[in-house]
């Protein structure tokens, strides 16, 4: 499940332990992303608040939405199968989301939606490519700096969460097998979905 070798259950004492049983209760399994992090508990309870402050504040629909540019972007199938089965149980349905996987420029996305994640992809792929020109138009499709601004964080900071997960060899839950075939596929952009 990683290339590193992880606390088991049975072994996990403080911190680790602490984590395992929260994550255990929160997703009725231990996600093998935890098992990665048992290695630097604090790194990943630091990784956790940021991302809650970063997603608390924002649309919900549009985090899920930048996250998933994002992590299509960094080619991790871990974040986006996560990010997109949130889209597919919250939002959209699965030809939707598949649409936004293979080309949110050509799917069910309106014109702001489609740029919130055109900008979250040139963030995850090469902040350098980022215009004055593509925050004008976000701007012009009714979006605050401050919103801006959260798109931009959103995508930043899955960079570094999918990073480390790939770095490491982390791959995506078994759980994520029992989505639809084709939405799968499309969410599976990079690493493979481990067996069950």
């Amino acid at each position: 499940m990683a290339f590193l070798e992880t606390i088991d259950e049975t072994e996990a004492v403080d911190d680790v332990a602490v984590i395992y049983e929260r994550d255990v209760d929160r997703m009725g399994y231990l996600p093998n992303y935890t098992r990665t992090f048992s290695l630097h508990p604090g790194a990943y309870e630091a990784w956790r608040h940021l991302a809650a402050a970063i997603a608390k504040p924002m649309d919900k629909r549009r985090y899920e939405l930048a996250t998933v540019g994002a992590a299509i972007s960094l080619r991790s199938s871990y974040c986006s199968l996560a990010h997109g089965k949130i889209l597919n149980d919250r939002f959209f349905e699965p030809t939707e989301v598949r649409q936004i996987a293979e080309d949110p420029s050509h799917s069910v996305l309106d014109e702001t939606d489609a740029r919130i994640v055109e900008l979250a992809t040139k963030v995850a792929s090469d902040a350098t490519t980022v215009t004055e020109a593509d925050i004008e138009g976000l701007r012009s499709a009714g979006l605050s700096d401050r919103d801006i601004f959260d798109v931009i964080l959103a995508a930043a900071a899955r960079s570094f969460y999918s990073k480390v997960l790939d770095a490491t060899g982390t791959l995506a839950d078994s759980i994520y097998l029992e989505l639809e075939p084709e939405l799968r596929e499309a969410l599976t952009v990079g690493r493979p979905i481990a067996s069950a």
